[in-house]
C-alpha cells in the first residue's frame, strides 16, 4: 500500500459530514441568538424577509407623517389659543362700550373710545402672534395642509381666517363715540366679531378632533405594522436556546464519533 492509496473511511467521511452540517446550524443559531432574530436576510427566507421590510418601511413613512400631525396640532392649539385671547378682548371692548353708554359726558366718551381703538389695535397684534414655526391661521387665509397616510392621499385642509381688526369688521370707533348710535352701532360689530370667532372656533374643534383621531389610528397601525414584521423575522429566544444546547451535544458526539472512526483506521494500518 502505498501513501496515495490511504484516504478516509466512509464512516470518518460520514462523521465529517455531519460535523459541518452541524457547525452550519450552530453558526446559524448564534446568527439567532446575537441578533433576536430568525431572518437575517433574504437568503434566510425571501418572502419573510421582503415582507417585513416592507411593513417596517410603510411603519417608518406612518412615523414621518405622524410628526407632522403633532405639528398641526400645536398649529391649531396656537390658533385657538389666539381666537380665546381676541374673543377676550372683544368681550372687554364691549364693557368699554358699556361705560360709554352709561355717561352723557362727551369728554369720557372720547376718551373711551381712544381705549376701544386701542384694544382694536392689540387685536391685530394678537392675530399677527398667533402663528407657530411660520404657519399663521388668523393673520391670513392660509390653509394648514395634514397629510395622513404615506402617499399623502388621505388628508385634511385647515383654512385660516382673518382674525384682525379689519378682518372681523371691527372698525375704528365711530364719531368718537360722541353718540349713542355711533357707539350702538360698534357695539354690535363686535357682537358679530364674536360670533364669527365662535363660528370658527368650532370648525377648529371639529379639525382638531379629526388630526387626534389619525394620530391615534397612526399609532395603532405603526404598532401592528411592526408587531407583523417582528412576527416574520423575530426568533424564538428559548426555542433557539434549546437548538444550541442540543447542536452543541450533537457536535460534542460526532466529534467523539469521529475520533473513534480516526482510531479504528489507525488500528488498521498497524496491521501493514
Amino acid at each position: 500500500m502505498t501513501v496515495s492509496d490511504i484516504s478516509l473511511t466512509a464512516g470518518m467521511r460520514t462523521n465529517l459530514l455531519y460535523l459541518q452540517n452541524t457547525s452550519q446550524l450552530l453558526n446559524r443559531t448564534q446568527q439567532r441568538l446575537s441578533s433576536g432574530k430568525k431572518v437575517n436576510s433574504a437568503l434566510d427566507n425571501p418572502t419573510n424577509y421582503f415582507a417585513a421590510q416592507n411593513a417596517n418601511q410603510r411603519a417608518s413613512d406612518l412615523s414621518d407623517r405622524k410628526d407632522g400631525m403633532s405639528e398641526a396640532v400645536q398649529t391649531v392649539q396656537a390658533t385657538n389659543a389666539g381666537i380665546t385671547a381676541i374673543t377676550g378682548l372683544i368681550n372687554a371692548a364691549k364693557g368699554v362700550a358699556q361705560s360709554a353708554l352709561s355717561t352723557s359726558d362727551t369728554t369720557v366718551q372720547s376718551k373711551l373710545a381712544n381705549q376701544y381703538n386701542t384694544i382694536r389695535s392689540q387685536i391685530d397684534n394678537l392675530s399677527s402672534d398667533s402663528g407657530y414655526r411660520g404657519m399663521n391661521l388668523l393673520s391670513s387665509i392660509n390653509t394648514l395642509t395634514v397629510n395622513f397616510n404615506e402617499d399623502a392621499g388621505s388628508r385634511l385642509d385647515v383654512v385660516g381666517f382673518l382674525a384682525s381688526s379689519g378682518g372681523l369688521s371691527l372698525s375704528a370707533a365711530s364719531g368718537s363715540w360722541q353718540t349713542i348710535s355711533d357707539i350702538t352701532t360698534d357695539t354690535a360689530k363686535m357682537d358679530s366679531a364674536i360670533s364669527t370667532l365662535r363660528v370658527n372656533t368650532q370648525a377648529l374643534a371639529a379639525n382638531l378632533n379629526i388630526i387626534t383621531t389619525r394620530q391615534s389610528f397612526t399609532d395603532e397601525m405603526i404598532n401592528t405594522l411592526q408587531t407583523g414584521a417582528d412576527n416574520l423575522t423575530l426568533a424564538d429566544m428559548n426555542e433557539e436556546g434549546a437548538n444550541m444546547l442540543m447542536l452543541q451535544t450533537r457536535q460534542s458526539l460526532g466529534t467523539t464519533s469521529l475520533s473513534l472512526s480516526s482510531a479504528a483506521a489507525q488500528s488498521i494500518l498497524k496491521l501493514f
